[in-house]
C-alpha cells in the first residue's frame, strides 16, 4: 500500500455538489452470465436516465477491459482486481453526484460484497456513504448459452476459453440483490422499468419534469 500520501479534499461537499446538479449520486452494478442481457439493459438504462436529464454512465465488461484494464487476463485473481478497480471509479462516478452503471459478470460474491462495502465506507470528510444498489440479470446457463451472441460458449466448451464463468468456473449469484430481473421472456423496456422503479421508490431519481 502507498505511504506518505494524503487526501485533498474537494472544493464542494459531497452534499453541495448533489444540490448543485439536482440528483444524488450512485452505483447500479449489474451482475448476471455473459448473455444475460446486462450490457443491453444496461445501455438503455443510460440512454433514458440521459432522456431525464439525469447524469449518469456506463461501465461496460469489455470496454473497460480495452483500457483501464487492458493488462488484467480472466484469472480468478484478475478477475478479482477488475472488478476491485471498477468498484473504485464507480464511486468516484457516485462521488461526483453521477450515477454510475456498471455492467461485469461479476462472479464471485465476495467481490460484489467488497464493492458493496465500499461505497457504504464514508470518503474522507463525509458522513454517510454511497447507494449501491445491486441488479441481478438472472437467465439459467442452458439459456445464455442459446443465445451466445459472441461465441464465447462455444468455445468455452470447446475448451478454447479457459475458466469460463458458468462452463468451467463458477458464478455465484445474488443472495438479497436490490433489483432481481428474470430476463428470459421479459422485454427490454421492462427490464429497465423494474430497475427504474425501484430508484424512484427508493428517492434516488430527482422527479419526473
Amino acid at each position: 500500500m502507498a505511504t506518505n500520501i494524503t487526501f485533498h479534499a474537494p472544493a464542494l461537499t459531497r452534499n453541495e455538489r448533489e444540490t448543485q446538479r439536482n440528483q444524488r449520486g450512485l452505483t447500479i452494478w449489474l451482475t448476471g452470465l455473459s448473455a444475460s442481457g446486462k450490457s443491453t439493459i444496461a445501455v438503455e438504462l443510460e440512454r433514458q436516465l440521459l432522456t431525464r436529464n439525469i447524469h449518469a454512465y456506463r461501465l461496460d465488461g469489455d470496454n473497460i477491459r480495452f483500457g483501464l484494464n487492458k493488462d488484467l487476463g480472466f484469472s480468478e485473481n484478475d478477475r478479482n482486481e477488475n472488478i476491485r478497480r471498477i468498484g473504485e471509479v464507480a464511486k468516484l462516478f457516485a462521488d461526483s453526484a453521477s450515477i454510475a452503471i456498471t455492467s461485469f459478470i461479476s462472479p464471485y460474491q465476495k467481490d460484489r460484497d467488497s464493492a458493496r462495502a465500499l461505497h457504504e465506507t464514508p470518503t474522507p470528510g463525509e458522513d454517510k456513504g454511497l447507494p449501491f444498489v445491486e441488479v441481478y440479470v438472472d437467465v439459467p446457463v442452458e439459456v445464455a448459452e442459446q443465445r451466445d451472441p459472441k461465441g464465447l460458449y462455444k468455445k468455452a466448451r470447446e475448451g478454447v476459453i479457459k475458466e469460463f464463468t458458468g462452463i468451467s468456473a463458477p458464478y455465484e449469484a445474488p443472495a438479497k440483490p436490490e433489483v432481481h430481473i428474470k430476463n428470459v421472456d421479459l422485454s427490454l423496456a421492462d427490464a429497465v422499468n423494474q430497475i427504474v422503479e425501484y430508484l424512484d421508490s427508493k428517492g434516488y431519481l430527482p422527479p419526473k419534469n
